[in-house]
């Protein structure tokens, strides 16, 4: 196998892993899980939620997720998508992602997007993440 072989297959192997993580956040905001979801981010995360709350910090998103996921008001299915990855490096990665949140009679959208970071043991984990709601006028 060739270098340049060699890197297309690692690299579809990555994407494969990063769409991995997303259907966990899917998995885990659909069953209002947090430790799921928790189980997701690296130790040093920063996490800043759709309405720019900055949460620094496995403790502080830990502290967050627990008290709001379980509550959360939503009805209907949630679904999160793929829609674009970029490697900074080949152990870091920017994913967009397609946020939707479909109730009877509603629907609305987040575009968040995730750094993540391929750890020493092979799992990528959520580093740096801003979700943003979508506004439609």
């Amino acid at each position: 196998m060739n270098t340049e072989s060699t890197a297309y297959a690692a690299a579809v192997e990555a994407v494969e892993a990063i769409g991995q993580v997303v259907a966990t956040v899917e998995h885990a905001q659909q069953h209002k899980d947090p430790e799921e979801f928790l189980g997701l981010f690296h130790p040093d995360a920063i996490w800043t939620t759709a309405h720019g709350k900055v949460l620094t910090g496995l403790d502080e998103i830990a502290e967050f997720t627990r008290r709001v996921l379980p509550s959360a008001d939503w009805d209907g299915e949630v679904t999160y998508e793929v829609v674009h990855v970029l490697f900074v490096r080949p152990d870091v990665a920017a994913v967009k992602v397609r946020q939707r949140y479909l109730s009877p009679g509603e629907e609305s959208e987040g575009a968040p997007l995730y750094v993540m970071s391929r750890q020493d043991d092979g799992r990528w984990l959520l580093t740096a993440c801003q979700n943003t709601a979508v506004v439609t006028h």
